[in-house]
Order: C-alpha cells, then sequence, then structure tokens
C-alpha cells in the first residue's frame, strides 16, 4: 500500500508536469462502480482554474491554488497519479483524469479502486477535519517520543496510527523496527528513552532513503528488510532469519534474533 514516500513521489509528478495549465474537464474513466470521486458538481467547479501548487500530508496527496478548489488524493492499495500527453496511450485502470488546455493529461490510476479523490477546499482544513496526527518526516524527536513512547499497545500499531504519525504504513514500519532492532509487538510504553530515540531516527532514515530513490525499491540499498520479506531468509543484519507474526490485525515481517522486546 502506497505510503508516505510513495506519496511524496506521486505529489512530485503532479509538480513536475501538471502546475499552471488551465483545466478544461475532468473526466471520469469506467468501471467506477463504488468509487469516491468528485461529483458532476464538483468537477464542474475546477474548470477553468489551475493547479498551482501542490502538498502532501502523511498519505495524502493535494493539488489546488492559493483561492481554492483543491483536489485531495489518497491512493489506497495500488493508486499512482500519471501526467501523459493526449497523444499518449492513456493509462489502463483510469478512473478520472484531469484534461488540461493543450495535450497534457493528469490521470488517476487505481486497478483495485480502494483509492479515492475529493474535492475540498484547503488542505490545512481537511487534515485537521480528518483527524491527522503529525506529518512521519516534520515530526520532531519530543513529540516522537511522547506520541509513540507514551503508547500502550504494540509500538507498530502504534506507527501505523495515522492519528498519531501520519505517513507510515506496514511496510515501513517494519523497516524501521528492522533497523531500530525493535521487536513489532513491544509494548511501546515499555520501550526506555534509549529504545523510542533509535526508532524515531530509524524512522526518519528509512523514510528519507525510500526518497532519495524517488520510491524505486530496487535502488534500496541490499541490506534493507524488504529484499528479505519473506519467512526462512537469512537477516542481513544477524544470523538470524526472518519470522512474520500478525499484530494489530497486520502481518508484520521481523527477524526474532535481533529485534527485542526492549
Amino acid at each position: 500500500m502506497p505510503e508516505l514516500p510513495e506519496a511524496e513521489a506521486n505529489r512530485a509528478r503532479i509538480e513536475d508536469g501538471a502546475l499552471n495549465r488551465t483545466i478544461v474537464q475532468m473526466r471520469v474513466g469506467n468501471d467506477v462502480r463504488h468509487m469516491d470521486l468528485p461529483s458532476p458538481r464538483d468537477r464542474a467547479t475546477f474548470a477553468g482554474r489551475q493547479f498551482t501548487r501542490t502538498h502532501r500530508h502523511g498519505k495524502y496527496i493535494f493539488a489546488g491554488s492559493a483561492d481554492g478548489p483543491w483536489m485531495a488524493v489518497h491512493l489506497g492499495m495500488s493508486g499512482s497519479l500519471r501526467v501523459h500527453d493526449g497523444d499518449d496511450a492513456a493509462p489502463d485502470y483510469a478512473r478520472l483524469t484531469v484534461v488540461f488546455e493543450g495535450d497534457r493529461r493528469l490521470t488517476f490510476r487505481c486497478p483495485r479502486k480502494f483509492g479515492w479523490i475529493k474535492a475540498i477546499d484547503t488542505p490545512q482544513t481537511f487534515i485537521a477535519q480528518t483527524g491527522l496526527g503529525t506529518d512521519a518526516m516534520q515530526i520532531d524527536r519530543a513529540a516522537f517520543m511522547s506520541c509513540i513512547g507514551g503508547t500502550r499497545g504494540a509500538v507498530k500499531s502504534a506507527l501505523m496510527a495515522q492519528g498519531k504519525l501520519a505517513g507510515i504504513g506496514n511496510l515501513w514500519s517494519d523497516e524501521a523496527l528492522f533497523r531500530a532492532g525493535i521487536a513489532p509487538d513491544a509494548r511501546a510504553s515499555d520501550l526506555g528513552e534509549g529504545c523510542v530515540g533509535t526508532l524515531f531516527q530509524a524512522v526518519r532514515d528509512v523514510l528519507q532513503g525510500v526518497l532519495d530513490t524517488n520510491a524505486d525499491y530496487g535502488k534500496l540499498p541490499e541490506g534493507w528488510l524488504i529484499h528479505r520479506r519473506e519467512v526462512g531468509r537469512a537477516c542481513p543484519r544477524c544470523n538470524g532469519e526472518i519470522a512474520k507474526k500478525t499484530v494489530g490485525g497486520r502481518t508484520a515481517y521481523h527477524c526474532p534474533t535481533h529485534q527485542k522486546e526492549t
């Protein structure tokens, strides 16, 4: 599922290829039943306007202008934003396409239909109303220590709670805990200050590492867990083996040998 780095890569595509272009229409694609997309009335409010700025908070992507309206995008399980020209082959699974004057298009591709797009007033209002926590790349050490270290449940679940910390999901929570040497089901409030501080740095390093590759997993170092997410694979950090367990209803890949409860 796309998390903060993947959302940032998609935001950058809008920034790089779809700003300051006049919108002609928003065109809904085929097979959009049960999808949350802007109504015809909301789509009409974008006609004649431009996206002049973008923003990202956690896993959410925003495009709009100083006086609105704004488009909020959640990629769901498999969504992505594609910038292309009219004479190019349109992406498959196109659920919504923003048509600009000239040939440029911005298409929301979403094979599994779990993603959505909404018309909103401002990102700030949406973030407040949705109850999102601080963006995982913006939170400072003290706030992280409080919101994660003070949680009585499993530390993996705390990292994934979007009301505490916005942007981290299953994949990068596992990677950060693997790097920090902390078991995914360790009780967060039982971790010492040093462990939580180590986890804070691991979260920042993991997210920044993925951001630096523009979310291209093939460019991540060989020693990362993402390349070994399979039961029985050799751990690249110690002499252990990769295992999995269910934590808070989610599968957690980890190394029981070097990832400890405290």
